[in-house]
């Protein structure tokens, strides 16, 4: 159960297209990133997905829960029943965060990404300017490669 919000806390309201599933992050996220790889790409429909991440305990959601789906071993993916939309990403990896998609943020802006993960796997046509750090997979696992 979440602890009472004070007045100094910072919300992450969201929810997906058609309304049915909304959700609070409360504090301040984790961290922040774009991701490459071709799971995130292909659960989305896009060229990269951005996510960022809280503790589990940290999000609570106020209306309908998401579905999931075991998109590899110790890898769950949520959604929307009833649009479709992206919800999170949760691995057994990670036990202690969860990763919301950015763009289901009501105020997507509110979260600035600090670095690319999975550049190894980047579309070799999507060329991105933005001067972030790229790890080959991910920030924990080693180096920047540019």
């Amino acid at each position: 159960m979440m602890a009472p919000m004070t007045k100094t806390e910072t919300n992450y309201p969201g929810g997906c297209l058609c309304g049915a599933i909304r959700f609070v992050a409360t504090g301040e996220p984790l961290w922040a990133a774009h991701c490459h790889c071709q799971s995130c790409r292909r659960s989305t429909g896009a060229p990269f997905a951005t996510f960022v991440g809280f503790p589990p305990d940290q999000v609570a959601f106020t209306a309908d829960t998401p579905a999931t789906y075991a998109s590899s071993p110790g890898v769950r993916r949520s959604f929307c029943r009833n649009c479709g939309t992206p919800i999170a990403y949760e691995a057994d990896r990670f036990p202690d965060e969860i990763h919301l998609y950015v763009c289901i943020l009501d105020d997507p802006a509110a979260v600035t990404p600090t670095e690319h993960v999975h550049a190894g796997e980047q579309l070799s046509w999507l060329h991105l300017a933005d001067g972030l750090p790229r790890y080959r997979t991910s920030s924990r696992d080693g180096g920047p490669i540019s």
